[in-house]
């Protein structure tokens, strides 16, 4: 069904040296990549346009909801840089690596981040969005987490000292943890999960902690798709159908609504087969019901999305949700490119090399137009950061998680080991990686007026005021 994963680089894990061999092997990198040189920023004179980028990953977008892609783009530099990494990645591209590589999520900033439901009913914490995944040098995705913090707290008016002690935390957390995954063995790095009620404990915050405990609860209670059944659809004589919510959740009209639903069940059969037997032999059970657009997140705005209702004889739903998948925008800067021709297959299999659990519903298919999509559940006792309710101590607490979190993921498919003894137990790649946030932050900040600037003379169209 899929090619085995295949790691890109010559620094690949070797189960036939010794954990401190590797260990040395990553302090040895230091005498050809010094760590005080990811602190470095500088836009080249021959830096690409940033309003050039944008408009470039726009091209093959629904073009009627390009407005809502830059609106949400312009309401802040955090929203901005949400939907830019396109824009970083070409820019990560131009700084110096270890050249060691591991499965990156690619998009890795603060609002990916979150807690969910494993299919064992476990409320764990982990990334939660790798439409961007694709093996790389490990260092861009902990720079884009670092300085989505800066950024964010910026955006939350924290001092200028506050901002940047929020990413020397992202960095001073993974550089903790990957210490700690360095010491145990493969097993037990593949079983390390982060439970999400054991996190809130942590924190230093008890309003804050009373506030996520009952998010949580809530969580815990959810059944989804009973409940979204309720929210989301009406009756339509005897058949259920989802309810419109234009611009953002609507169906198509006409001959575009009799193509989808005239492919729906290709579409969908295509998609069973991505599956394991036990979850093909479920879902055989339901059909396609109903399919909508959806206008989702930020950087994914005009990409084709949507919720199909699936429902059992005996009238049971299952909502997932489809996602187009577009090629990786770190791929156009990677040496080494993906091995899979399927979009769809490349983020379902970085996901599930990356986090502790995935859903069990996770799959991909294709549809007539050669567009490629991944599918699952719609939601699944999700439990989302709530920057506006964060206090500083809060965003400290939860750059530390992220850090956690970002270490586990890249010890799964990198060496901890490796890693480990190229950062070192001193604070010398941690004040680097913190003096790089707060500069790229500035250089976002610089682009978020290149957008307003390019809006305000129409290069870039928003929704017309009513």
């Amino acid at each position: 069904m899929t090619d085995e994963f295949k790691e890109p680089n010559e620094n690949i894990f070797d189960s036939g040296v010794s954990k401190a061999e590797r260990f040395a092997k990553g302090k040895a990198i230091r005498n050809t990549t010094p760590r005080a040189i990811h602190r470095e920023w500088k836009s080249a004179k021959d830096r690409q346009d940033p309003v050039a980028i944008l408009i470039n990953t726009s091209v093959g977008r629904v073009e009627s909801l390009l407005p809502i892609r830059y609106s949400r783009m312009m309401e802040s530099p955090f929203s901005f840089y949400r939907g830019s990494a396109a824009i970083m990645a070409a820019d990560l591209a131009r700084t110096q690596n270890t050249g060691i590589e591991l499965q990156l999520c690619g998009d890795c900033h603060l609002m990916n981040f979150g807690g969910f439901a494993t299919p064992e009913r476990k409320l764990v914490f982990d990334i939660n969005d790798f439409d961007e995944t694709l093996p790389g040098p490990w260092e861009w995705d902990l720079k884009r987490l670092a300085t989505s913090f800066t950024i964010a707290g910026r955006w939350k008016n924290f001092s200028s000292k506050i901002c940047k002690e929020a990413a020397w935390l992202v960095a001073d957390s993974y550089k903790r943890h990957m210490l700690e995954y360095s010491k145990l063995s493969a097993l037990q790095i593949w079983y390390a999960h982060i439970d999400l009620a054991d996190l809130i404990e942590l924190g230093r915050d008890d309003e804050i902690k009373q506030f996520q405990k009952k998010r949580l609860k809530k969580a815990a209670e959810y059944t989804a798709h009973e409940k979204e059944f309720a929210k989301l659809t009406y009756q339509q004589g005897k058949r259920a159908r989802i309810k419109d919510e234009p611009p953002l959740i609507y169906h198509l009209t006409g001959e575009e609504e009799e193509n989808m639903l005239g492919q729906a069940e290709a579409i969908h059969q295509k998609y069973i087969k991505s599956l394991s037997e036990d979850k093909r032999i479920l879902l055989n059970r339901y059909s396609v019901h109903d399919i909508v657009i959806k206008v989702v997140g930020v950087g994914s705005v005009g990409t084709l999305c949507g919720i199909s209702l699936l429902m059992s004889s005996t009238g049971e739903p299952i909502f997932l949700q489809f996602k187009e998948a577009r090629q990786s925008v770190l791929e156009p800067h990677l040496k080494t490119k993906s091995i899979y021709k399927h979009q769809g297959e490349r983020i379902v299999m970085g996901q599930k090399l990356m986090q502790s659990a995935s859903d069990m519903f996770l799959g991909w298919t294709d549809g007539e137009s050669g567009k490629f999509f991944y599918i699952r559940q719609l939601r699944d006792a999700k439990v989302k950061p709530v920057l506006e309710v964060m206090k500083a101590k809060n965003l400290m607490d939860y750059a530390k998680a992220c850090g956690w979190v970002l270490a586990r993921a890249h010890a799964r498919s990198g060496d901890a080991s490796l890693l480990s003894g190229y950062i070192g137990k001193n604070d010398d790649f941690t004040n680097a990686i913190a003096d790089f946030a707060v500069l790229y932050a500035n250089q976002n900040e610089v682009d978020y007026k290149k957008m307003l600037e390019a809006i305000k003379t129409g290069r870039l169209p928003i929704p017309m005021e009513r």
